[in-house]
């Protein structure tokens, strides 16, 4: 199965809209504006216990990993190269791609990682297995 990404260049931070004034922050994402997608679902890590997390791609699941609280450092892998990114402004987010191995960690205690998926969970969209998706790459 050949995939359409499979691309580490096309995974980037993404700058969210801040209106700032004396009492505050408000940041905005809209589907499909600031994010590449639309949003069918969201989840958070939270009380990792600086574990580490991911180890897995998806075969067309698209994702914004975003450190709403605190910071953690999350290393993206296309097969023949990776880069890794710390993630701490809450004005950003790292868009994730398809067919992109990711593993999380080094969360700092505090740390709370939203995640804005462009599916439903399918256990089927997942690689667990990083033999298998160096494999998809071939």
């Amino acid at each position: 199965m050949k995939n359409n990404c499979f691309n580490l260049h096309k995974c980037k931070i993404i700058e969210f809209p801040t209106i700032a004034d004396e009492r505050g922050n408000l940041t905005f994402l809209e589907s499909s504006n600031q994010i590449p997608f639309d949003i069918k679902r969201i989840y958070y890590l939270h009380n990792n216990n600086n574990s580490s997390r991911g180890a897995h791609a998806h075969k067309a699941l698209n994702q914004i990993v975003i450190s709403i609280s605190g910071s953690f450092e999350i290393k993206l892998d296309d097969g023949k190269k990776y880069k890794t990114f710390k993630l701490s402004n809450k004005n950003q987010g790292l868009f994730i791609c398809s067919m992109i191995w990711r593993d999380l960690f080094n969360f700092s205690e505090d740390s709370v990682c939203l995640v804005l998926a462009s599916d439903f969970y399918k256990e089927s969209d997942y690689i667990r297995s990083y033999q298998e998706f160096l494999s998809y790459s071939e």
